[in-house]
């Protein structure tokens, strides 16, 4: 379907850059990139960018990789396959790499974009959608597509009204009447510059400034001169600065809920958050779904549990326990008696065959998941971790960082990173 200006999303690439170490959100990242973060039980970050490109009409995606970044290619390329009923579509994914051109691993994100232009100008395309991996929020860019065309812009860039304590960590527009953009900053912090970003007329209440949410429309022939007239490796940093000085740099202001999943505290709340009666960002909307891989799991049994508020995923094992305010991942187990509140539980990759938990018994390994007689509050529980009976993980009394031996604290949120074991009766 052709947009009411006249653009043909297939003259549309959608190009998701897969994020760097995402040191901020160790030790999730401790072995996979940002994207491949797990969310909501069942889906990974990456299937937000992928799902809105696919429902706002643009079938031709761009994946730019780099850093540990297998299980995320696993996930893209065994969950999005088109089929001959979806011509022109296609998901690519381009993992950084050493050429005779250049020796270096991407450097940020317009060196990114940068190194993959060869591949984009192997498909027909006007314009050029770059997205972050790494949010959670819903946008139909065919909107911000027309306005973009409309107003004629060389690069349309996504805003979003915040408030002063949100400015400081973000990049901050100044406009003019028509949406123009006359002054990019990024991240500023001196007072004087953050009054001087102030917006006008128009802006919400409490949320003076307007911020980049790092999602950019470019024209095809403004993305290759602006890449090529500085040598800058961040858009926001670098690019775009430069470019508002040469071109038509417009914004389009877009007010609903988004959410950059940068801290571990950004992660934890976004994930509760959706146990609300009306989430700010809902899952279940059915005219614009969030797709993710097929797995094909049995539906997860209960027994004899009070379920205050939880969201329960595929495949899982649930006895005798409470779950108040608990985000449970696929193939989840929870023992008897245990106690879950206000914590993510990931899940498991595969179930643990009978044989398997038989040598676990011998080798007095406890199986994958949650031991009978356990207690977690306030924690977020990664994949395949292995947790004992009578097992106490609280947040309470730790200071907001720490390291442990087997546990992380970041946010005041209590870690246990990807396949760690807790021992029987451990108290953390």
């Amino acid at each position: 379907m052709s947009l009411s200006s006249g653009v043909n999303p297939d003259q549309v690439l959608s190009v998701i850059l897969g994020g760097g170490e995402g040191n901020r959100l160790f030790p999730l990242t401790k072995e996979r990139a940002k994207p491949a973060v797990p969310i909501a039980g069942k889906y990974r970050l990456v299937d937000i960018p992928i799902s809105l490109s696919l429902n706002s009409g643009i079938k031709r995606v761009f994946l730019l990789t780099q850093y540990l970044s297998s299980s995320l290619h696993r996930h893209v390329q065994q969950s999005y396959r088109f089929d001959d009923f979806i011509p022109r579509g296609f998901i690519e994914i381009v993992a950084a790499q050493k050429t005779r051109e250049g020796m270096d691993w991407y450097q940020g994100t317009a060196d990114a974009v940068r190194q993959g232009l060869i591949h984009f100008d192997n498909h027909p395309h006007e314009h050029v959608l770059i997205l972050s991996g790494d949010q959670l929020y819903r946008m139909d860019f065919r909107k911000m597509l027309e306005q973009h065309i409309a107003t004629g812009s060389d690069i349309t860039v996504a805003a979003l009204p915040v408030d002063p304590d949100s400015a400081p960590r973000l990049g901050l527009l100044r406009v003019d009447g028509q949406q123009r953009i006359t002054e990019f900053v990024e991240k500023p912090k001196d007072p004087k510059i953050l009054s001087g970003l102030k917006g006008g007329e128009g802006m919400p209440a409490g949320r003076p400034y307007l911020a980049s949410m790092g999602i950019y429309i470019f024209r095809r022939e403004s993305l290759r001169e602006c890449l090529s007239a500085t040598p800058g490796q961040d858009f926001g940093k670098d690019v775009l600065p430069a470019a508002i000085r040469t071109g038509k740099v417009s914004a389009y202001v877009y007010d609903g809920y988004w959410e950059d999943i940068g801290t571990i505290g950004a992660f934890y709340r976004a994930n509760l958050d959706l146990l609300a009666p009306s989430p700010k960002f809902d899952f279940g909307l059915s005219s614009a779904p969030i797709y993710t891989r097929a797995r094909f799991l049995p539906g997860s049994v209960v027994e004899n549990s009070q379920v205050i508020r939880a969201i329960v995923s595929d495949g899982c094992m649930i006895l005798r326990s409470v779950l108040d305010d608990a985000v449970v991942g696929i193939r989840q187990r929870i023992g008897s008696d245990c106690q879950i509140r206000r914590s993510i539980l990931m899940g498991a990759d595969y179930f643990e065959t009978p044989a398997q938990r038989q040598e676990n018994a011998r080798a007095n390994l406890p199986d994958i998941g949650i031991g009978g007689g356990s207690v977690i509050e306030d924690a977020i529980i990664d994949k395949n971790v292995r947790i004992g009976r009578r097992v106490t993980i609280r947040a309470s009394g730790k200071p907001l960082e720490m390291d442990g031996p087997n546990f992380y604290v970041r946010d005041g949120i209590v870690i246990i990173p990807k396949g760690a074991v807790v021992p029987d009766g451990s108290v953390i």
